[in-house]
């Protein structure tokens, strides 16, 4: 049952006088549950009890965390259809694509539950010391990583389940030991509250301390502003857009005490696409990126919103194909009407851009449905006006025609950093190790003959990369490294063995 509160510890509490629903955009319409947002008083209670939780939390033994994570697996997938039926309306998203997510989520938080059972994930360093060296003896010193302190983690719009309440940044920041605050993404507050009703209830079946997770509703962005600069806050985790990333960023180091916000705020996702691969297989890359451009109604990070190729005639009739295969994929209701609203904006401002022409706008005069909308431009003009750089958030992709290979990697050049970058070639072509050492250079991830949608979640995987697809590219946001992330490393020196941690002495 959804009765719009917040969940602060192991209570619930709605003392503030704003209420909100979310949206059905399969129906486009309001859903039936109202929502209270979090009042400054119910911040300052849910921080409190996440610092008093944290000395406690953060001591716990990697294996009574784990048994917390897998306790939280368990009782999302005791949530059963209703889980599943609540997502469907609040993201206008189909079935299967509700269950592979919460799978993935599932999968998510048992991988850190396998990784912290070890506490090598601590990268332990001993250097034993030796007090016969001269002409000075040498210490002891062990380095471990310590968990920063109670962590805010703001939901995406597009992920309900796996970039969200119980997403990447809570599975890694609570297996680092923090405890974590969920600020709901508005948009799927019902989700939000079912999903956060199974953490709470795995915290109180395994032991966990009171604190270890709440969950706050707002519908603005008073009450996340508030949570970033709370003395009590640690670090932040966002997954959404580089107006809403950079803005935390900004609040988080405006603070007495900054503190680190680890935002994954999308890109372009730049495709290459060789002269060769398009005389070899020109209808398979059509088909391959129409389907990838459209995908979930190009609501992803990873959506390729970027081709580049050398001009010819193989890419004219190929911009040909990939516009008759886009224009086959029906429209479909994208995430909320404000989002729809956005990318139409978007996709007709980039498309009436000087030098811009638009080759494909399929959209339905139904609520906020929407197909592909491709455009092309010349290399020239690409680098000349950085506004077609922009992201447009929406099945929209930008085909550039480059003259040639040297302006190809200046094109490359003028793009900022970016989340994934792609190459489709044939083995053996001239020139493609240049080509791969400019895209380095820009981008978290290369993938070879494929598309960027689709995020493995493997200790082998980065999603992230240069400003500003992240505000940090050292770090991923997918994956169990994500876990370093939430710690910073600590070091004894000269300590006899009862004080030190048992993975230590």
């Amino acid at each position: 049952m959804i009765n719009g509160n917040n969940l602060i510890g192991f209570s619930e509490s709605a003392l503030g006088e704003r209420t909100y629903k979310t949206f059905n955009p399969r129906m486009n319409s309001e859903n039936e549950w109202k929502f209270t947002e979090a009042t400054s008083g119910e911040i300052d209670r849910a921080v409190s009890l996440a610092q008093d939780a944290f000395t406690v939390y953060a001591e716990m033994s990697g294996k009574k965390r784990a048994d917390f994570l897998e306790a939280i697996a368990n009782e999302i997938l005791e949530l059963g259809d209703e889980v599943i039926e609540v997502y469907m309306k609040e993201s206008g998203l189909p079935e299967g694509r509700a269950l592979g997510e919460r799978g993935r989520t599932v999968g998510q938080l048992r991988a850190f539950a396998v990784l912290i059972r070890n506490e090598s994930w601590r990268n332990l360093k001993i250097d034993e010391g030796n007090p016969s060296r001269t002409p000075t003896s040498k210490p002891d010193l062990r380095m471990t990583s310590v968990p920063l302190g109670p962590v805010v983690v703001f939901g995406a719009s597009n992920f309900p389940f796996a970039f969200s309440t119980a997403g990447g940044d809570t599975a890694s920041a609570l297996a680092a030991g923090c405890p974590v605050i969920v600020k709901s993404h508005p948009m799927h507050a019902g989700t939000n509250e079912l999903i956060s009703r199974a953490i709470v209830k795995a915290a109180k079946q395994t032991g966990m301390p009171e604190g270890v997770f709440s969950s706050l509703n707002s519908s603005g962005i008073e009450v996340g502003q508030q949570l970033v600069m709370h003395p009590g806050i640690f670090a932040v985790g966002f997954t959404g857009s580089h107006r809403g990333g950079r803005a935390l960023y900004n609040l988080a180091s405006s603070r007495e005490v900054p503190i680190p916000v680890f935002a994954e705020m999308g890109s372009i996702n730049p495709v290459i696409i060789s002269e060769e691969a398009l005389k070899e297989r020109s209808e398979e890359v059509a088909v391959q990126l129409a389907n990838s451009i459209t995908l979930g109604v190009g609501q992803f990070c990873t959506n390729p919103g970027l081709i580049i190729a050398i001009g010819s005639e193989a890419l004219t009739q190929w911009i040909q194909k990939l516009t008759l295969e886009a224009e086959k994929i029906a429209p479909q209701p994208m995430l909320h009407p404000a989002i729809y609203d956005a990318f139409k904006s978007g996709s007709e401002e980039m498309t009436g851009t000087a030098g811009a022409q638009k080759v494909a706008a399929y959209s339905s005069e139904e609520g906020i449905s929407s197909g592909a909308v491709l455009a092309t431009v010349s290399g020239r003009e690409f680098i000349q006006n950085s506004r077609l750089h922009d992201e447009v958030f929406g099945p929209y992709s930008l085909v550039v025609e480059c003259e040639d290979a040297f302006e190809l990697k200046a094109v490359i050049r003028s793009l900022q950093g970016q989340l994934t970058g792609t190459l489709i070639a044939e083995s053996g072509e001239p020139g493609l190790k240049e080509i791969v050492k400019e895209l380095q250079q820009k981008v978290g991830r290369i993938i070879w003959n494929g598309v960027p949608t689709g995020v493995e979640v493997s200790p082998a995987m980065t999603h992230g990369g240069p400003y500003p697809a992240s505000t940090d590219s050292r770090f991923t946001a997918v994956g169990t490294r994500s876990i370093s992330r939430w710690v910073r490393p600590f070091s004894y020196q000269d300590f006899p063995n009862e004080l030190l941690p048992v993975y230590l002495a």
